[in-house]
């Protein structure tokens, strides 16, 4: 896809978007960020841009079309100009592998203008393949652009890193995330915004669960926050807690519901400090929280969160799912 399809980073394309056209974009290049955040579309679309057959400008931004027969067969992976390395059956990037792609790298593009080669997950490469890549790294054939995506950067060896020009990917909002969920995926609106508020920036994270779980999560975290914001009992607290639990003992569901409601008093941090709104995680739940933001000031807040950061580090050294919610119930 193009890059004005991708969803997020639209200052840190652009410019790449610029300097592919005018030639002052570097050879070789690091695409780093979190997982599932659009790097490796990006790469796919930064080699479109380059061998695009009807290159276009939308609102002053160069692009490729995304649809003539270059930009079809680059986004099908079949194109004989643009070259995808990524990890075999055994989870790594070999060096025959990285060889493979030097040799062809070394010749004029087939059809297109430049040849690109994107070695997707290149964190995945053993030590000597990345080391058989340096000194193309350095020196790269003419027509020739290597992006090395990757979520980890820093497992790439220095010498890796020091050739080449890193492009930093952040995190999406959760708006972007719960928009690509409805119109890509099929989330209903409600689904798609419990998903991506517990996504932490991620589409790939936000697909990975059931957004029937995130739904159910954001259930129980609303009715934990409520009951300890309209009543000071305890037996009214408690009672929130076995709304938490859901009377079991299921420890991946407590830490789900524990980070939903951690994901909510960030919200309400927000809020509270007149921030921008847009910048909540569960912005469709907002009349829900500018309720609870009447009971809980600055400093509950905090306390709040602190304590749910404590429980579900209890989880994680093996702490009863049942003590771990009754506690957080009266800690609110």
């Amino acid at each position: 896809m193009p890059f004005r399809d991708l969803t997020g980073h639209r200052r840190l394309l652009g410019l790449t978007a610029r300097a592919a056209v005018r030639g002052s974009l570097p050879p070789s290049l690091i695409f780093g960020g979190p997982e599932g955040v659009g790097k490796r579309h990006a790469a796919v679309a930064l080699a479109q841009i380059f061998n695009c057959e009807a290159p276009v400008s939308i609102d002053g931004e160069p692009d490729a079309c995304g649809t003539c027969a270059a930009c079809r067969r680059i986004a099908r992976a079949v194109h004989p100009d643009v070259l995808l390395v990524e990890p075999g059956d055994t989870g790594a990037i070999k060096i025959d592998q990285v060889r493979d792609a030097i040799e062809r790298s070394a010749y004029r593009p087939f059809e297109g203008r430049r040849r690109v080669v994107i070695l997707d997950e290149a964190d995945a490469m053993a030590a000597e393949a990345q080391n058989a890549l340096l000194k193309t790294l350095e020196e790269p054939p003419s027509l020739s652009t290597f992006v090395l995506v990757t979520s980890r950067p820093d497992v790439l060896l220095p010498t890796v890193r020091s050739r080449c020009q890193h492009l930093r990917f952040g995190r999406l909002a959760p708006a972007e995330i719960a928009g690509i969920l409805e119109q890509a995926h099929g989330y209903t609106a409600a689904d798609a915004h419990a998903a991506a508020a517990a996504a932490d920036g991620s589409i790939g994270q936000a697909l990975a669960g059931s957004s029937e779980d995130y739904v159910d999560a954001r259930d129980a975290a609303g009715a934990l926050l409520s009951a300890a914001a309209s009543s000071a009992d305890p037996r009214r607290r408690l009672e929130g807690a076995k709304a938490l639990s859901s009377g079991g003992s299921d420890r991946d569901e407590l830490a789900r519901r524990l980070r939903a409601a951690a994901s909510m008093l960030r919200d309400l941090g927000v809020l509270l400090s007149r921030a921008d709104p847009r910048g909540l995680a569960n912005a469709d739940l907002q009349p829900l929280l500018s309720r609870l933001a009447k009971s809980f000031d600055g400093d509950r807040t905090l306390r709040a969160f602190s304590a749910i950061d404590r429980a579900l580090d209890a989880l994680d050294r093996n702490a009863s799912p049942k003590i771990v919610a009754d506690w957080v119930a009266l800690q609110l």
